[in-house]
């Protein structure tokens, strides 16, 4: 071989090792983040889903893509994007907002791991087996919200004491988490003696509608089911509720943020941060099938005495001494 030509193929190699080295790196993990609707409440939230990830040690950008995708508060829409994660072949999906997700991804896959949040019993859904040892591709963070409606109700009671008649708003899209929510508050008001009324609502418009009738039927108090889209309406709800002069009690501190009277539920950003701590669980090789479900935690009471004043309610000194913020 003359020497100009074995330069040439030195040259060549030289250029084609690095080539073949950065082909056989392996490709960046992709999360598949699906949820029913995405607000500017979720700005928060993904923050702490983000951290959940980074002290697992993955970094979006650096270390782990994230594919968004929304259903934009049409339900019937979750299976269709489930189904193009599968195509796309994410690594794992984390399906937030509640059991709509969680179950349009488990019908999407058996293969792909799965993790959920969810505020009913995920074992009563039939995404797992147990809490303990999942058994399947899917695993998650269980918020139990249904175990706060009893407290929620009591907090009513106590904001306003001579509350019998109650309406309940709820998600009649959101089909599991709103019979899980009106079987809970029906037996919590069967206990404390107390009348509900149940209304739905799925669009800005009925939630209007919900109002005028709440004020036509004279009732008491208003009970805001957890529901994403109730969530990312909430600043409507609040505003209604003011000028309507009805006292609310919801789930997360959002709506209070949002000049609601008071909540009683899941510190969400802990419960997110859990989230993304489990989805990197997964990029690090655990498998769903092994990794128990975590149970949230860390619960928060949050009171408005502003929006208290506006609605001529007086908050007792014992309730204020409970809350874990008062927003003055």
């Amino acid at each position: 071989m003359k020497r100009r030509e074995f330069i040439s193929l030195l040259g060549g190699a030289a250029v084609a090792w690095p080539l073949a080295a950065r082909a056989q790196q392996p490709a960046m993990p992709v999360i598949g983040f699906l949820d029913p609707t995405f607000h500017d409440a979720y700005a928060d939230r993904l923050r702490a889903f983000r951290q959940g990830l980074k002290d697992t040690g993955y970094i979006e950008g650096e270390k782990v893509t994230i594919l968004y995708r929304s259903a934009e508060n049409q339900f019937d829409r979750l299976p269709e994007l489930a189904a193009e994660m599968v195509r796309r072949q994410v690594t794992v999906i984390a399906a937030a907002g509640g059991s709509p997700s969680a179950l349009a991804a488990k019908a999407a896959t058996t293969t792909i791991p799965i993790v959920f949040s969810v505020s009913e019993d995920p074992v009563r859904l039939g995404l797992v087996a147990s809490l303990a040892r999942p058994g399947g591709n899917v695993t998650g963070v269980n918020i139990f919200s249904g175990e706060l409606v009893a407290k929620r109700l009591d907090l009513l009671r106590e904001l306003v004491p001579g509350a019998t008649r109650i309406a309940v708003l709820v998600n009649p899209a959101n089909f599991a988490n709103t019979a899980t929510t009106v079987k809970d508050v029906e037996s919590a008001a069967r206990v404390m003696g107390l009348q509900i009324q149940i209304f739905n609502a799925s669009t800005s418009r009925e939630i209007d509608t919900v109002f005028a009738s709440l004020v036509v039927e004279k009732l008491d108090a208003l009970f805001v089911g957890n529901d994403a889209f109730l969530n990312s309406r909430r600043m409507q709800l609040a505003l209604l509720a003011t000028r309507h002069a009805v006292p609310a009690v919801y789930a997360s501190r959002d709506y209070v943020d949002a000049g609601g009277l008071t909540s009683y539920g899941t510190n969400f950003s802990d419960t997110y941060r859990q989230f993304g701590a489990h989805v990197g669980q997964i990029l690090k090789g655990a498998k769903p099938a092994d990794l128990p479900v975590v149970q949230a935690s860390k619960f928060e009471l949050v009171i408005n005495t502003i929006a208290a004043k506006m609605l001529g309610l007086t908050v007792p000194p014992t309730l204020l001494a409970r809350a874990d913020e008062v927003i003055e």
